[in-house]
């Protein structure tokens, strides 16, 4: 029985370490924190699942909120107009599958507990590169799943693949109580302050019940980066959020006038640097190791991307270790099983940079689908696969071509469609 090394227990790290147990791998998982750690601590990240990962969920077994959590239809967009109260944008594309978002303190603290029932093996203490090195004597395969830190730095840095040197967005979240429901129903909103940054809310599952999470993600520096001290409480985090609101979005605020925390610890606020890494780590001793997820591809948030990837890669690396069969897990191997992945987390890094970045011609997409459904409908289910952006969302020329090509089909069907 071949035995696999998983570093890092959240959602890649723990899906590939249930897959992998499940094929019958012997299975050690690093992880310091106890599940019940996980459930009563700070939360994590907003996330929403898109169609495909929560279709591999519902295939291995590891959905267990498909009955609690809300259905998310659509997702809205709406564009702040300078000083308005008003949106000068706002439609909602609709989604072909349901999309859900579950507080990763429920999921994951609820999966190391199935890990560990079904035989698996955990190591509860924080590993070194240094560990790593004796660790890696005692197993086939390491897997490093860890999106940040020391571990994380063992990676050099893809300088061909990361323009960015510095953080684009300072992040700000809370799950909330008491907030008013979308006005369109139950959708991902999010609403753009051109130049400034994005706010977005989504219904989400967290420890306590259904709630509502808000982020903002603030250009460093804009009128959305409000200062906090370090270490903020996380009603100072709220405070920050809803004053951001009532400035920016106030047809927002009138949402969250009532909003209060839904658990103590539900705010966080930081900020990371968006990064691609090598896929091949080598230790001291010359022993490969191999990166997954936010490890060598860490995304900002901006197209809420990060825990459906994590669920791609890990089920990618999950067929690529069980087809490789009993031949040795090297640095070919190790390669092979990330460029698979990155032919498909590219498009998501490509899409990343446009959302980060607002060229003009972004803008004009929004302004169409604001008179378009079928554009509208378009750009909401690219996140469940945003392999298709690359044909008319990613490139100006392209977006060009695709206006207007509404444009003469509206034209030709006497269906006007105004484009300003």
């Amino acid at each position: 029985m071949r035995k696999i090394l998983v570093v890092g227990a959240g959602q890649s790290g723990l899906q590939l370490a249930l897959g992998l147990l499940a094929e019958d791998y012997d299975v050690t998982l690093v992880d310091p924190r106890e599940p019940e750690e996980v459930r009563a601590g700070r939360v994590m990240s907003t996330q929403c699942l898109f169609g495909p990962a929560l279709r591999r969920e519902r295939r291995h077994g590891l959905d267990f909120w498909g009955d609690r959590a809300p259905d998310i239809t659509g997702v809205g967009v709406r564009v702040a107009a300078d000083g308005g109260t008003a949106p000068e944008v706002d439609w909602v594309g609709r989604l072909d599958e349901p999309a859900r978002s579950v507080d990763q303190r429920l999921k994951l603290a609820v999966w190391a507990e199935l890990f560990a029932q079904g035989g698996g093996r955990v190591l509860r203490h924080r590993v070194t590169p240094h560990d790593l090195v004796s660790l890696r004597a005692d197993h086939d395969l390491v897997v490093i799943a860890a999106g940040r830190g020391e571990l994380a730095g063992l990676f050099p840095r893809d300088e061909r693949r990361s323009p960015f040197t510095a953080p684009q967005r300072v992040l700000s979240l809370a799950y909330v109580t008491g907030a008013d429901p979308h006005p369109h129903g139950p959708v991902m909103g999010r609403t753009a302050v051109p130049g400034a940054g994005e706010l977005l809310t989504l219904p989400t599952l967290s420890v306590s019940g259904v709630c509502q999470s808000l982020m903002v993600e603030a250009v460093p520096g804009g009128p959305l980066d409000h200062p906090l001290p370090r270490g903020a409480t996380s009603e100072e985090v709220l405070d920050a959020l809803l004053g951001i609101l009532r400035r920016h979005a106030p047809w927002e605020h009138e949402r969250f006038t009532h909003a209060r925390l839904a658990d103590p610890l539900a705010a966080l606020h930081g900020a990371h640097t968006p990064v691609v890494r090598e896929p091949v780590a080598r230790l001291t001793d010359g022993t490969p190791v191999l990166g997954m997820a936010d490890s060598v591809v860490n995304n900002d948030p901006v197209t809420a991307q990060g825990a459906n990837m994590a669920s791609l890669s890990a089920d990618v690396y999950r067929r690529a270790i069980v087809d490789h069969g009993t031949r040795p897990f090297d640095e070919r191997f190790m390669r092979a099983a990330f460029a698979a992945y990155w032919r498909h987390a590219r498009q998501v890094t490509a899409w990343s940079r446009v959302m980060l970045t607002g060229p003009h011609h972004v803008w004009e997409l929004y302004r169409l689908a604001d008179r378009h459904q079928p554009t509208a409908d378009r750009f909401a289910n690219a996140f469940g696969d945003p392999a298709g952006l690359i044909d008319w969302f990613l490139h100006p020329e392209r977006a060009t071509a695709y206006v207007d090509d509404v444009r003469r089909s509206a034209s030709a069907t006497s269906s006007h469609v105004p484009i300003s």
